[in-house]
């Protein structure tokens, strides 16, 4: 299968090149596109007031065909699919992102954001995530990976979805999941999330940092990766309300 490969963590990180040693050493005809540094947490941003800057990237386990640019994750696929344009992806895959991408945190995440671009671009996509809990088990989340490309229905699942799929993995030594589940995204928050610190000179500044998350129960994804679940959601790119307009049409009236 010919595959588009990106990331958020920059095109040295260790998720993509895990997962670009596997999808090479499975047979897959593999195109990796990333930023030149870390754009962790900066969504769905793409580069308007500056040029974007492509260069050609030796590496033995990215393979023969990677690049980086100086942009974004979402920079990345819009760039890749318009200069490439004799490579055209049967899958777009966004990561392996270090550390989760779980509930709300989806608008956050640069990772998510590539897959979105890819789906509304026309191709079928997936984010996948490892929640780093000291082992960084990469290796076994890119064969993983390998695995679902393997499956027959996984692939035909994509083309039922009116999204990209987003998939997060607990971080356990020797790959000992408990399975999966489909889930939905927690509506979860931070707590403490915002700490204020004073400098050398005593000034104020604030420093924004993870926090404990709320919501661990049900069927969501928090819930899944913190019991040995890898978690699979299938994310929906309309996000108005639909259930609402005929309520706010019978009870609205503005002048």
């Amino acid at each position: 299968m010919k595959i588009l490969l990106v990331n958020d963590d920059g095109i040295y990180a260790e998720g993509i090149k895990s997962l670009a040693e596997a999808l090479i050493e499975a047979g897959h005809q593999l195109k990796v596109i990333a930023p030149d540094q870390e754009r962790s947490a900066i969504s769905h941003a793409i580069t308007i007031r500056k040029p974007l800057r492509l260069f050609k990237t030796e590496s033995k386990r990215l393979g023969n065909d990677a690049y980086r640019v100086n942009g974004t994750p979402a920079d990345c696929i819009k760039l890749a699919l318009k200069v490439f344009e004799d490579f055209k992806p049967g899958l777009v895959i966004s990561g392996i992102n270090h550390g989760q991408n779980l509930g709300y945190d989806v608008y956050y995440s640069g990772t998510v954001s590539a897959a979105i671009e890819a789906y509304i671009q026309g191709y079928k996509a997936i984010a996948v995530s490892l929640s780093i809990d000291g082992s960084n088990n990469f290796k076994a989340v890119a064969e993983k990976i390998v695995d679902y490309l393997n499956n027959d229905e996984f692939l035909e699942s994509l083309n039922l979805l009116e999204g990209p799929l987003n998939i997060n993995f607990p971080d356990l030594k020797y790959s000992k999941y408990n399975g999966y589940k489909i889930t939905s995204l927690a509506p979860h928050l931070y707590e403490d999330s915002v700490e204020a610190r004073l400098d050398p000179a005593g000034g104020k500044y604030f420093w924004f940092r993870g926090g404990n998350k709320t919501y661990n129960y049900g069927n969501f994804d928090v819930s899944a990766v913190r019991n040995g679940f890898i978690s699979i959601t299938p994310l929906n790119l309309n996000i108005s309300d639909d259930n609402k307009i005929d309520m706010l049409n019978n009870n609205l009236s503005l002048d």
